[in-house]
């Protein structure tokens, strides 16, 4: 099981986050937040990243008809505001907690630049992250433009597999532990709470999937 954090075997966590460092330590808290607060909101000056220390954030925007487009729900040791670094100095996008305890780590994107600087690896990593996390949201962002619900579903379904599963060796199905609500899966795929569980039943009904709250296991198939 890992997530987006982790590639190369590095927590970038444990290396970004100023607390962890001598020179910044004093002057560097975390910021907590409530259920619907927001962190920032579009047209915001994009001057930190940040790190999630507990909780969820959810990341998105609204179109032309003032409809919420949800882009990306992150949870614990995930980033986000990167484009900051990338010289975005207005934000395109809306950061709001969804949960009563969500801790996070702010980063100064002056700080930032100076630990890159200080460390040519550790710039490649940050940046290789930032890489692999826009081509995700770019593959998000073609399913709900081009796919019907249901196969909106079953490839979100296969990322999950992707970031958070395990083979479950006694049984051979595909055993996905996810920090994800039904809420927020159907705000993922664009769909409503009430479609989301239709299609998670038909998908349980064609021996598919099984699921509970807390995971989803994608079940072998017979030869």
């Amino acid at each position: 099981m890992h997530s987006l954090w982790f590639f190369d075997d590095v927590n970038l966590f444990k290396v970004l986050c100023p607390h962890k460092f001598k020179k910044y330590k004093k002057e560097h808290d975390f910021d907590a937040y409530k259920k619907k607060d927001y962190i920032y909101f579009e047209d915001d000056s994009a001057n930190k990243i940040y790190l999630i220390e507990n909780g969820k954030v959810k990341i998105g925007y609204y179109n032309e008809n003032g409809d919420e487009v949800v882009k990306a729900i992150l949870s614990k040791g995930e980033l986000f505001g990167e484009k900051a670094i990338l010289g975005d100095n207005v934000r395109d996008e809306f950061a709001q907690s969804i949960d009563n305890s969500t801790s996070i780590c702010p980063i100064g994107v002056t700080t930032m630049h100076d630990l890159m600087r200080d460390n040519q690896t550790f710039s490649f990593k940050v940046y290789k992250f930032i890489g692999f996390k826009f081509k995700k949201l770019e593959r998000r962002l073609q399913l709900l433009m081009f796919k019907d619900t249901k196969t909106r579903l079953v490839e979100f379904i296969d990322e999950l597999c992707a970031d958070y599963g395990y083979d479950c060796e006694k049984t051979g199905d595909n055993v996905i532990l996810h920090p994800y609500t039904q809420k927020d899966i159907a705000s993922l795929i664009g769909t409503s709470r009430p479609t989301l569980n239709i299609l998670l039943n038909e998908l349980k009904e064609e021996n598919y999937i099984n699921f509970n709250r807390k995971e989803i296991r994608i079940l072998k198939k017979s030869a």
